[in-house]
């Protein structure tokens, strides 16, 4: 006995409707996901047997491939324009993601998507270095001028405290004065 099965999905931004059939075309198990990536891998981990996957391209398609691709035997993600079947009839999630398990079991459905390679990875780890790297530098460099232009001269105790006295309240207040001018001089440098 075949352990084939073919899974339809309808991707939403919020839900996925998924549909399930055997190799013979029975509808094995239909339900509603929740987008979210442990939910995805764990519906796809309780799934035994050879995992086929398809879904339509759209906003959502090149992160869920890079999600799925790990957990499946074969995955296909098709152009909705070029997708007949889904056409004709209502127009509903469950009978989308029926009808697609459908056209990837009669092999009816083209992938317009194989995945970008790294590409996506690389980029993602680019910008978030040059977004640490920014934002290290300017943060040391507002620190620096910040300390430059008003140097910490107080004791930690007159600043803690500023109830200890009236003196140490009368610093405190002027600590805080001196910080606030010295970092508007500095936010308009920056």
């Amino acid at each position: 006995m075949s352990q084939e099965k073919y899974i339809g999905m309808d991707v939403h931004q919020a839900t996925i409707s998924a549909a399930v059939m055997d190799a013979h075309g029975k509808l094995i198990m239909e339900c509603l996901l929740e987008t979210k990536a442990s939910t995805i891998v764990e519906f796809m981990q309780g799934l035994q047997g050879t995992l086929s996957v398809t879904f339509e391209e759209g906003t959502s398609a090149a992160w869920l491939h890079d999600l799925l691709q790990p957990h499946v035997d074969r995955l296909v993600v098709c152009d909705p324009r070029k997708a007949a079947l889904l056409k004709e009839g209502n127009k509903s999630d469950r009978t989308d993601a029926r009808k697609l398990a459908e056209m990837l079991r009669t092999q009816q459905l083209h992938s317009v998507y194989d995945g970008e390679h790294g590409v996506r990875t690389l980029k993602e780890l680019g910008r978030s270095y040059l977004t640490i790297t920014k934002g290290c530098n300017s943060k040391s460099r507002l620190q620096a001028a910040s300390h430059c232009s008003c140097p910490l001269t107080y004791s930690v105790d007159s600043i803690s405290n500023p109830h200890a006295s009236s003196r140490g309240s009368g610093m405190y207040l002027e600590f805080l004065l001196r910080r606030a001018h010295s970092r508007k001089r500095v936010e308009r440098r920056y």
